[in-house]
């Protein structure tokens, strides 16, 4: 221990959270768990399209979504009042046993449709729990100092299960169809398992642990009114709903039909959707290796401002090598927005509502921003890909206005 001028004992330094044993455990958790899901979802899609019609395909994986959307906040209450490790550890458990019992069936009886459907509303349901706990475990496991290197190390562990996961189901199914894939699956999850319960989790503070009572309900309101009376929560809530409605339509549905009508073809709509990545990813190694950023909730709005602007400009790009030069753009600014929202929420966040601030902004990234999808393609049939990607564009910058409207946004900063 260092000693400073005055005689006292200086603070020890804090480990960089990339070299700390603890967080790279729970990052190699996470990235087994979301390859896995990369597995399972590869797998899904297969089995669904070679066992009932597309319109059943298409309702096998949207079937999940429904569960999802609907119990997204009760998993918040959940992760709050029992801990966000212990509803990790179900939910992997869960989905590892779910699977591997589909792939154990699958080898003495014949697949039928509402096996995968069955399957997916099961998913649905470990998702609307599993997401806001996973949310809500990096605080718990590092100090506030790391945070936005934790949420960059998160955003390259979900770059990973995205290059990794597809191709990896792709061989599977290739070697021994869904029954090998979805085995793949749960593999993966069994090994996420004990890395996670080797995970030493920090203690809530003795006041805000005995603040928890009352019914799921009763909390629930206290986790909304938490939000709305926080000066800086609000806002940044404000920012993510706004932003996601107009950033999901494009960037998926869009694209697609993007590339259809500039005649791109299937490798064309790769190396765009591959260049996005790549900016996504550099986005999450800067702030990963870097830490920190100075203004974090000025760059924030700047920077969804800057990846707003890129939206709108990919659709009127005359090549695939000048898309995907959009396209990095693209990724590089939303992923960096998007990760120092992130670490933002996280430093505010009293311990105790980590759980349900967390359902709330990921409602509206995986629940209710995929409900633009059929008013993008709606949309782009009446009107065109052009208007469609600047009014999405529009939205997105109107987010990143909302957060600039905000002086104490702008003013936030992590912590050193």
């Amino acid at each position: 221990m260092t000693v400073t001028d005055t005689g006292t004992p200086a603070p020890a330094a804090e480990r960089p959270a990339h070299r700390d044993g603890n967080v790279l455990r729970w990052l190699g958790a996470h990235t087994a768990s979301m390859i896995g899901d990369s597995v399972y979802y590869m797998a899904l899609a297969w089995a669904a399209a070679r066992t009932g019609s597309d319109a059943q395909t298409g309702i096998v994986l949207a079937v999940g979504s429904i569960p999802r959307a609907v119990l997204m906040l009760g998993g918040g209450v959940l992760a709050d009042r029992i801990g966000p490790r212990r509803v990790v550890i179900g939910s992997d458990a869960a989905r590892c046993l779910v699977v591997l019992g589909l792939a154990g069936a699958l080898l003495l009886t014949s697949l039928a449709l509402w096996m995968l459907i069955a399957v997916a509303l099961v998913f649905g349901v470990v998702d609307a729990l599993f997401l806001p706990a996973v949310g809500a475990l990096p605080p718990r496991i590092t100090t506030d100092g790391q945070l936005a290197r934790v949420q960059g190390l998160r955003g390259l562990s979900v770059r990973t299960a995205n290059v990794v996961g597809a191709p990896l189901g792709g061989v599977a199914v290739a070697l021994g169809g869904p029954t090998l894939a979805f085995a793949a699956a749960g593999v993966l999850f069994a090994v996420s398992l004990p890395l996670l319960l080797s995970l030493r989790i920090s203690p809530l503070p003795a006041q805000e642990a005995a603040e928890r009572s009352g019914t799921a309900w009763h909390d629930l309101a206290d986790g909304l009114r938490h939000i709305r009376r926080h000066p800086l929560l609000g806002p940044m809530v404000l920012v993510v709903a706004v932003s996601e409605l107009g950033f999901v339509g494009p960037l998926n549905l869009g694209l697609i039909l993007l590339a259809r009508q500039r005649d791109w073809g299937a490798p064309g709509m790769g190396w765009v959707v591959a260049a996005f990545g790549i900016g996504a990813g550099a986005s999450a190694l800067l702030l990963a290796v870097r830490g920190r950023v100075p203004r974090a909730g000025l760059v924030m709005c700047l920077t969804v401002l800057a990846g707003a602007v890129a939206i709108g400009a990919l659709a009127y790009v005359p090549s695939v090598a000048l898309a995907a030069a959009v396209a990095v753009c693209v990724g590089l600014f939303a992923g960096l927005g998007g990760s120092l929202c992130g670490a933002l929420i996280q430093t505010v966040t009293e311990p105790a509502y980590l759980g349900r601030v967390t359902s709330v902004t990921t409602l509206f990234t995986h629940a209710i921003a995929p409900l633009s999808y059929p008013v993008t393609g709606a949309a782009v049939a009446a009107w065109g890909t052009g208007p469609v990607f600047v009014t999405s564009a529009a939205v997105c910058a109107l987010g990143a206005a909302t957060g600039l409207a905000f002086t104490r946004l702008r003013r936030a900063e992590l912590p050193r």
